[in-house]
């Protein structure tokens, strides 16, 4: 099986997510989605296969998203954001061929392998 998974070496979660892939020898693509963001359209992508709203998706801790207004905003202001700030994902994402998740908790991730 093989995944993607958009990945902050800093996050424990994502780091424990991770983990369970390479232990269940998942091919695994690591995107450190800060050095390398995906598109708005990716980002789209992601939420709708997901079943996410962007605003579920919205990183909260550690950024500036409530005093931007971005909790209240719409889906398009959301991606738009996150496109731009990519500090404002919350993570990690993991994408199969079985589906998409927003793997918090890390457990999470079985649902799709």
């Amino acid at each position: 099986m093989k995944a993607t998974i958009w990945h902050n070496p800093k996050c424990g979660t994502s780091r424990n997510t991770l983990a369970i892939l390479q232990e269940r020898g998942v091919d695994v693509t690591v995107v450190e989605y800060l050095k390398n963001p995906p598109s708005r359209e990716k980002l789209a992508q992601l939420y709708k296969d997901a079943g996410l709203d962007p605003a579920a998706a919205l990183r909260i801790r550690g950024t500036d998203a409530k005093e931007r207004g971005l909790t209240e905003a719409d889906a398009d202001t959301v991606l738009d954001a996150m496109a731009a700030d990519p500090i404002l994902i919350e993570r990690p994402l993991v994408e199969t061929d079985k589906g998409v998740r927003l793997c918090r908790p890390k457990e999470t991730v079985e649902e799709i392998l």
